[in-house]
C-alpha cells in the first residue's frame, strides 16, 4: 500500500463523514429520507451489476456441471410455485430444478410480476440444463440460472422485467435477448460464506472483570481483552459492531490449536495474526485472512501468563447462524482466547486501523452513539462506504477472493 492510497482513503473518509455526521444514528446513516425511486427498465444487452457474470461482484465462478447421478444433485430443489409458468420443453421437469437461492429469488420475482402487471405471470423458458444445450461453464448446468419472460410474451415488458429481477435479489441479470431475460445467483457455498468478517454469536469475549460473555452481548461501555501495538495484552473499549447479522447463515473457518488447546470460529475473510515460527515476537505476527491459515503455523492465544504462540493443529469449515464483528479502540480483541483483528476483507491491519480512525474519534467524542446489538442489523454504513471507496483506489487482488456479497447489495 503506497502512502498516497492511504491519504486518499483518509480524505475520502473525511468527506464521507462530513455529510453523514449531521444526522447519523446507531449503525446507519440517517439523514433526509429519500423518496422512493421510480424503477427504470434495463436496456437491451444491459446487465446488472455492471461486471461479468462469473466474477466475484456478480454470481461468482462456475463450480461444475450437476447431473442426476452426481452427489451435488441434492443441491437442487423443485419449484412448484403455481404463480410461475415453466415451459419444460424437455418434459422432464428439469426447468423446475434449481438451487434454493435461485428458487427464493424466482418466487420473489413472481410476486413482483403479478403486482406490476395484474393478470400476467412469470414464465421460465430455461432452468437447470442436463442436456448440454448451453455454452461451456453455463450456470444453467448448476441450477443457478434461469431464462425468463412474461406469460403474455410481451417484449415491451422485458426491460422492466429485468429491473424487477434485479430488485428481487438475483445476483446477475442480463437483458440477453429480445426473447428473454437471463438471471443467475451465487452458489450456495459462496452465499453461505457471506463476506465480511465475523464470529458466531456464542463466541466468547473476555471483559476487564475477567468474566467471559458472548460477543452478541457486547455493548458500549464494556472493555474487552485485546492486544496493543507492542503485542501485549490490554483492555480496549468496545465501540460498535461492524457487522451484526444474527439470523443469517455463514461459513466459518474452524481453527484448532494444540498445547494450549483452543478452538476459534471466524469467517474466511477475517484477519487473524499468524507466524510460521514459534519464536516470532507477538508484535511481529502478521495479519492474514483466516482462509489462508494452515496447520503447522502459529497463532496467538491468551492464557494466565499473557499472549503466547500456539501451533495450529487443524483447519476446517463449518456453517453456523449469526455473525458479529466487534470494533474496539485498538482494532484487535481476544475471542475464545485467540487474538484476532477487528477487520476483514483487505489484508492490511495497519491500514484498516488508520482508515477507521475517524469513526473511532466520533464514538469517543460521543458524536455517534455506541451501537446496542438490538439497534443495528447488517454491515455498518461506514464499512460499506469504505469498501466502495477502496474498490476505486485499491487493486482487486488486495481484497479477499470470496468478494463482498453483502457490501455490493
Amino acid at each position: 500500500m503506497q502512502l498516497p492510497k492511504v491519504v486518499l482513503l483518509l480524505c475520502a473518509a473525511a468527506l464521507l463523514l462530513s455529510g453523514a455526521v449531521r444526522g447519523c444514528g446507531p449503525g446507519r446513516v440517517v439523514g433526509r429520507r429519500r423518496r422512493p425511486t421510480k424503477l427504470s427498465p434495463l436496456s437491451y444487452k444491459q446487465f446488472s451489476p455492471n461486471v461479468p457474470e462469473k466474477t466475484l461482484g456478480a454470481s461468482g465462478r462456475y463450480e461444475g456441471k450437476i447431473s442426476r447421478n452426481s452427489e451435488r444433485f441434492k443441491e437442487l430443489t423443485p419449484n412448484y410455485n403455481p404463480d410461475i409458468i415453466f415451459k419444460d420443453e424437455e418434459i422432464t421437469g428439469a426447468d423446475r430444478l434449481m438451487t434454493q437461492r435461485c428458487k427464493d429469488r424466482l418466487n420473489s420475482l413472481a410476486i413482483s410480476v403479478m403486482n406490476q402487471w395484474p393478470g400476467v405471470k412469470l414464465r421460465v423458458t430455461e432452468g437447470w440444463d442436463e442436456d448440454g444445450h448451453h455454452f461451456e461453464e453455463s450456470l444453467h448446468y448448476e441450477g443457478r440460472a434461469v431464462d425468463i419472460t412474461t406469460s403474455d410474451r410481451d417484449r415491451n415488458k422485458y426491460g422492466m422485467l429485468a429491473r424487477l429481477a434485479v430488485e428481487a435479489g438475483f445476483d446477475w441479470v442480463y437483458y440477453e435477448s429480445k426473447a428473454h431475460i437471463h438471471c443467475s445467483v451465487k452458489s450456495e457455498h459462496s452465499a453461505a460464506a457471506k463476506t465480511g468478517g465475523c464470529f458466531p454469536g456464542e463466541a466468547l469475549a473476555t471483559l476487564e472483570s475477567g468474566e467471559k460473555i458472548p460477543v452478541s452481548q457486547l455493548s458500549p461501555g464494556l472493555r474487552v481483552l485485546a492486544m496493543d501495538n507492542s503485542g501485549r495484552p490490554t483492555y480496549s473499549d468496545f465501540l460498535s459492531f461492524l457487522d451484526h447479522s444474527p439470523k443469517e447463515e455463514h461459513m466459518f473457518q474452524v481453527i484448532k490449536t494444540q498445547d494450549p488447546h483452543r478452538r476459534l470460529f471466524l469467517t474466511p475473510a477475517h484477519l487473524i495474526f499468524v507466524s510460521d515460527n514459534y519464536s516470532t515476537p507477538a508484535s511481529e505476527f502478521q495479519a492474514v485472512f483466516a482462509s489462508s491459515v494452515r496447520p503447522g503455523q502459529y497463532i496467538l492465544v491468551s492464557n494466565v501468563v499473557g499472549l503466547i504462540p500456539a501451533k495450529v493443529r487443524s483447519v476446517n469449515t463449518q456453517t453456523n447462524y449469526g455473525a458479529y464483528a466487534p470494533l474496539t479502540q485498538h482494532g484487535t480483541l481476544v475471542v475464545d482466547d485467540v487474538v484476532v483483528s477487528c477487520f476483514a476483507l483487505v489484508q492490511k491491519q495497519r491500514l484498516a486501523q488508520i482508515v477507521y480512525w475517524p469513526l473511532r474519534v466520533l464514538y469517543n467524542l460521543g458524536i455517534i452513539a455506541g451501537t446496542q446489538p438490538s439497534q443495528q442489523m447488517g454491515i455498518h454504513w461506514y464499512s460499506k462506504a469504505l469498501y466502495h471507496l477502496g474498490r476505486l483506489i485499491l487493486h482487486g487482488n488486495e481484497f479477499h477472493p470470496l468478494g463482498i456479497v453483502q457490501l455490493e447489495s
